[in-house]
């Protein structure tokens, strides 16, 4: 850990999401590592819980948003420029599940899941471009899924909107590298959160429940710590998950006729 702490120390880094879940794992991780934090969610009682359970608490700034509001980005942006001065890493981790059929899947829901999962990361990164370049570079961290990977029965369009952001990290890589913006896509499989209970059913309420895969998945402290690893290591590609998933992830690279055979004999409820 002690070359992580180095890696970490002082740098500024945003977190969406970082209610519950794998966004507050990942905020405990790096704060315990030294980095100021800027935590972001719609629950703001939730961002006070999470930052009063942090290391150096009162250095961690809290803004309170909804990544689909175009205009509440730009103001939290300007707030990271005007209380803290720069940005050094962006985790875009806010996204919403889905736990639905295709063929009971409502055209609204379809959209909503884009809209969280894709159009409102693509554009929060976007307008964050300019305080991450603004010393020289920074690193911009997307949390896709195995499921964007391999597409999987009941996360149709979750799957889709996942891999489209995977994607737009990959030329969003390309074309900045030279301004130094390092980008890395992190593809969890199965984490125990309350992931499941708020994906969204066909007409879009939510499941309400834990999935048994969800339940008996890797911890977020466990999966945190992967990941922060793996990132200060410099990894772009990172695939944490059991065994399963990181088989279906290797297999998907390998032998796309084989990965439809293994998806349609998966248990992903």
């Amino acid at each position: 850990m002690a070359i992580t702490k180095s890696a970490i120390h002082n740098k500024v880094i945003w977190i969406t999401g970082a209610s519950g879940g794998i966004g507050e794992a990942l905020a405990r991780e790096l704060a315990a590592d030294g980095a100021r934090l800027v935590l972001s969610a719609r629950r703001y009682s939730e961002l006070q819980r999470v930052r009063a359970s942090l290391a150096n608490s009162n250095q961690h700034l809290l803004l309170p948003l909804d990544i689909t509001d175009a205009a509440a980005v730009l103001d939290a942006i300007h707030s990271i420029e005007q209380q803290i001065g720069g940005l050094d890493w962006l985790i875009n981790n806010a996204g919403i599940s889905q736990r639905a059929l295709i063929v009971d899947t409502m055209p609204e829901t379809d959209r909503k899941l884009f809209e969280v999962d894709y159009f409102a990361q693509v554009n929060l990164t976007r307008q964050a471009l300019p305080l991450l370049l603004a010393d020289g570079g920074g690193k911009v961290v997307f949390v896709s899924s195995v499921a964007g990977l391999v597409g999987t029965q009941y996360r149709g369009s979750y799957s889709a909107a996942k891999a489209a952001l995977h994607l737009w990290a990959n030329s969003l890589r390309a074309e900045l590298f030279e301004q130094g913006l390092t980008v890395a896509t992190i593809f969890p499989g199965f984490v125990k959160t309350d992931v499941s209970r708020n994906a969204l059913t066909g007409d879009g309420s939510a499941l309400g429940s834990m999935d048994d895969a969800q339940a008996n998945a890797i911890s977020a402290a466990a999966f945190a710590e992967k990941a922060i690893k793996a990132l200060v290591k410099g990894k772009s590609y990172i695939v944490i998950g059991g065994l399963k998933e990181r088989l279906g992830a290797m297999v998907s690279r390998l032998s796309p006729e084989l990965l439809y055979k293994m998806v349609r004999k998966s248990k992903v409820r």
